[in-house]
């Protein structure tokens, strides 16, 4: 699917996003390292971003716009998702700007969750999800479980925790998203992403490394890839990152791997 650059810039430009959080006059967020020889993780929001080595500083920087211009939009139309029902259009906003912006999705709906046991426990089915989308990835594979792995290292304190727990629950739902950047064999861009919605008994305090048990919680997930047009992100760059400007560093927080 081809995407108008123009068209594009229009549909970024006329986003209506929630007000930032500290107010139009906030200081502008210190940059992000990213660093293109290295594998690197970031918290965005309710995302995890992950990147293999080799995607370029530039493109790092371009797609945790993007997720988040994604996500502060969602989150303009549905503030506080209060059901599955709720959440379902939650998504549907996060991909419809991902679709407008350059990500070619093979997106499907939300879908039950098949437990494999008694309990479910969100770091363990993301990496159940994962070990099938990513065959034939194994170096992204690898980085996303490095990820979750470092994740279940941080104490509650860290800035990544207050980050993710802040913007994927509400009272008694979570939504969350994990995502891996890659190329594939021509060398394009590509993403992995395996998106989450829980609706439980009770007011869900954490989401990742909490194991709820099988009749307390109800879970959907979609799993998928999106090849990214690069070019059309960096024809994006400077109408996304007005939309996001002061916003940043409220939202995104590096994690070591």
């Amino acid at each position: 699917m081809s995407i108008d650059l123009d068209h594009a810039r229009s549909f970024v430009m006329g986003l209506d996003l929630p007000a930032p959080r500290f107010g139009a006059t906030a200081a502008p967020s210190a940059p992000i390292d990213f660093d293109a020889a290295r594998d690197q993780a970031l918290v965005v929001g309710s995302e995890v971003v992950s990147f293999v080595q080799g995607v370029t500083a530039e493109q790092r920087g371009d797609i945790v716009n993007s997720t988040l211009l994604a996500q502060l939009r969602a989150k303009k139309v549905v503030p506080e998702p209060r059901s599955l029902a709720e959440i379902r259009e939650w998504y549907n906003q996060y991909f419809t700007v991902l679709g407008n912006i350059g990500f070619v999705t093979q997106q499907t709906n939300l879908q039950h969750y098949r437990e494999k046991g008694d309990g479910f426990q969100a770091h363990e089915a993301v990496l159940d999800v994962a070990a099938t989308l990513l065959t034939g990835a194994p170096t992204a594979l690898a980085v996303l479980t490095s990820t979750v792995q470092a994740l279940k290292k941080m104490d509650a304190g860290n800035p990544w925790v207050t980050i993710f727990n802040r913007e994927s629950r509400s009272a008694n739902t979570a939504h969350f998203q994990v995502s891996t950047v890659d190329r594939d064999p021509t060398g394009d861009l590509f993403v992995a992403l395996t998106a989450f919605a829980l609706e439980a008994e009770q007011k869900i305090t954490q989401v990742l490394f909490f194991k709820f048990r099988k009749n307390e919680v109800r879970i959907e997930n979609n799993a998928g890839k999106a090849t990214i047009n690069a070019t059309v992100l960096a024809g994006l760059r400077a109408q996304i990152e007005q939309k996001l400007l002061t916003r940043s560093g409220d939202f995104v927080s590096g994690l070591d791997i």
